[in-house]
């Protein structure tokens, strides 16, 4: 059963000007470090960064929260398995929220187009 949906978009070049301005800051304070190993592999690494902070935002909206209920950028981790499509994993309390909610799965849906990363996640019972 679907509990609920979250949607977020975000400018590639928005995201190099922070990466530009912030560098590891950024980082440190956005992503986990295998994100970062990740996206610092791709070609166009502002355009993985902007996918997943896109994603975090749209996590956060699926679970009600915003930034202002303890859940930290770092707690919603978008991974990236071997030739797999890519999936969330919640850690601290994104992750409590997300079991109180009943939430036991969360789809993902990651697009690029020109400047934009747009996201979209689904969350359902196990």
């Amino acid at each position: 059963m679907i509990i609920g949906t979250g949607v977020d978009i975000c400018e590639i070049s928005r995201m190099e000007a922070l990466l530009s301005r912030r560098g590891e800051k950024a980082h440190a304070r956005l992503f986990t470090r295998e994100e970062v190993r990740y996206c610092s592999g791709k070609a166009r690494p502002a355009q993985s960064f902007a996918a997943r902070f896109a994603a975090k935002e749209a996590v956060m909206k699926l679970l009600g929260t915003g930034w202002s209920q303890g859940i930290r950028w770092r707690d919603i981790e978008v991974k990236r398995g071997k030739g797999g499509p890519p999936s969330i994993s919640l850690h601290g309390e994104a992750a409590k929220r997300a079991e109180r909610l009943g939430i036991g799965r969360i789809h993902l849906s990651i697009t690029h187009s020109g400047d934009l990363a747009l996201v979209n996640v689904i969350g359902e019972t196990a």
